[in-house]
């Protein structure tokens, strides 16, 4: 199990190929939406580069075999490879399937007014270069999409958009295999950006969530014995936050026997919640399955050297 140590390192510079160590915000830059995943022996970041609309033209990826230092992957996708795009990417989800990485993403299709779909890019290695499909994928509308490979081989795909709905993929990755359908039994009140994974036989189906009348999101959770329900709601992963930052983006990864919770929030900017950054925060288990609550942290996960320079304002006598 990887576990914090007392000293914290400082940030270092995100230059194109350089290494960089941290602890929350786990790499330096406006970023936001992580979607966090295990490919082979080093942990993986996919976010939303996290700008103004009109800015969102690439996709960065982040690598890691520690989850302290961290490389960055520039550009690995880019609005200029797709054809079918009116303006800018969103929230990607990205997964290994057929021995290839697919990586999918919410954007505005050229000729439409309102409404967003999702596209699927294709590479032969987790950083890339992403080729993207010459469309959409049809009959998905919506944006955030989570894909989940069952224990089956099925894949299933979950995405937001007047409500939460998923289908079945095929095994192409690329075309739906069912109609969507609403995902049920989740509670009143806003909802986006849905996670779904499996553990121990069970089907957990994360969400943000907007439980109060001009809130800000909470994380939260519905369980079932099966990836489309259905889902019986569970409660709250992750409580408002203090500074009422504005999304609450998240993934969910396991890896050596350790659950990790990645989000976003406004480090950087305390007073502006559009600009956010990456942290990272373990993630526990009731004896029942239930999720424990987690309480954001700036120590983060990861083990840092205890040479490593201490950050002032991180450090406490309790440390």
């Amino acid at each position: 199990m990887i576990m914090c140590c007392c000293s914290v390192t400082l940030f270092a510079q995100t230059n194109t190929g350089k290494k960089q160590t941290s602890t929350n915000p786990v790499f330096d830059g406006w970023y936001a939406d992580p979607e966090g995943v295990v490919f082979g022996d080093k942990y993986w970041i996919y976010p939303t580069y996290s700008a103004p609309f009109e800015q969102q033209l690439y996709m960065d990826a982040f690598s890691s075999p520690d989850l302290v230092h961290w490389r960055k992957h520039p550009k690995v996708l880019s609005v200029e490879n797709i054809s079918w795009l009116r303006n800018a990417l969103w929230a990607p989800a990205v997964i290994e399937a057929n021995g290839k990485y697919y990586f999918y993403f919410p954007a505005a299709p050229k000729g439409e007014e309102k409404g967003f779909g999702i596209g699927v890019a294709v590479a032969d290695q987790p950083e890339g270069p992403f080729m993207p499909m010459w469309k959409p994928i049809e009959g998905v509308h919506g944006i955030d999409p989570c894909v989940l490979i069952d224990k089956d081989g099925q894949a299933y795909i979950y995405w937001a958009g007047a409500g939460l709905h998923m289908a079945k993929l095929k095994p192409n990755m690329t075309e739906l295999a069912s109609e969507p359908k609403l995902v049920e039994g989740l509670p009143e009140g806003f909802k986006e950006g849905p996670f779904a994974f499996e553990r121990n036989g069970k089907y957990y189906f994360t969400f943000p969530w907007v439980r109060e009348k001009d809130g800000n999101e909470t994380l939260a959770y519905a369980m079932a014995d099966h990836p489309i329900g259905p889902f019986t709601f569970k409660g709250i992963i992750m409580d408002e936050s203090p500074t009422k930052c504005w999304t609450n983006h998240h993934s969910i990864v396991e890896y050596q026997g350790q659950w990790y919770l990645f989000y976003h929030h406004n480090d950087y900017s305390p007073k502006f919640d559009k600009n956010r950054s990456v942290r990272i925060d373990s993630l526990n288990f009731n004896p029942d399955g239930t999720i424990q609550k987690v309480i954001p942290t700036l120590r983060g996960v990861g083990l840092t050297n205890a040479r490593s320079h201490i950050q002032i304002d991180r450090y406490s006598a309790l440390q």
